[in-house]
């Protein structure tokens, strides 16, 4: 795929869509960064109506220590690996305090050494809390970017390399949450919507859907 169409594709997706963001519900940076830990193999639907008590009650880094594993396990137990998550959220929250001063770091380094922060989750909290050029590369990006040509890659981390360089400067900010959308919502695993997808044209899919 040639640079003139990628940018046609992003001029596209910004144009129905010119303030993407994710639909993970928060207020802070810190609720953002416990909310995207929680979404590890889950819905963000699922997520959503967890943290909307949990966030009631704790929205703060030491409120989260006091409360404990034992005490954030009844809010997140309908979320998948809910015992593992629930001891990464109180550990990183303590390390946020002891390293941080209860502040989300602004660095790579700083948020992948927290418990529950691999390279996906850090993206997705410098780009969203913190408005860096970074690509969270999750199943839907890794598929759309694959299927229709945008940025081709055997792995999460080469999509993320060529869509760092392939994504035209002004799009960068915002094309991972256009892309995890129209993954979503369009682009889907099983059955593409191609017939109302807005690049249809643009896209080297070769097996597009057609109307019924």
């Amino acid at each position: 795929m040639n640079q003139q169409k990628r940018g046609e594709i992003f001029a596209r997706l910004a144009a129905a869509n010119p303030q993407p963001t994710t639909e993970l519900e928060y207020r802070t940076p810190y609720e953002l960064l416990v909310a995207v830990i929680l979404s590890a193999q889950a819905t963000d639907k699922s997520v959503n109506l967890a943290t909307r008590e949990l966030f009631k009650a704790v929205d703060s880094p030491q409120r989260m220590v006091a409360l404990g594993i034992d005490g954030l396990i009844p809010y997140i137990k309908t979320i998948g690996l809910f015992r593992t998550k629930a001891k990464n959220v109180v550990e990183m929250s303590r390390l946020l305090l002891e390293r941080h001063g209860g502040a989300v770091p602004s660095t790579r380094e700083g948020l992948e050494e927290l418990p529950g922060v691999g390279r996906k989750t850090a993206n997705v909290v410098l780009n969203t809390a913190f408005g860096q050029d970074t690509m969270a590369v999750d199943t839907h990006i890794f598929r759309v970017a694959n299927r229709t040509g945008i940025a081709p890659g055997k792995n999460p981390l080469e999509v993320e390399e060529r869509l760092l360089k392939f994504v035209p400067e002004p799009y960068r900010r915002n094309a991972h949450h256009w892309l995890i959308l129209h993954g979503r919502y369009v682009c889907k695993a099983r059955t593409p919507d191609c017939p109302t997808c807005l690049i249809r044209e643009l896209c080297e899919y070769r097996q597009k859907t057609k109307d019924v």
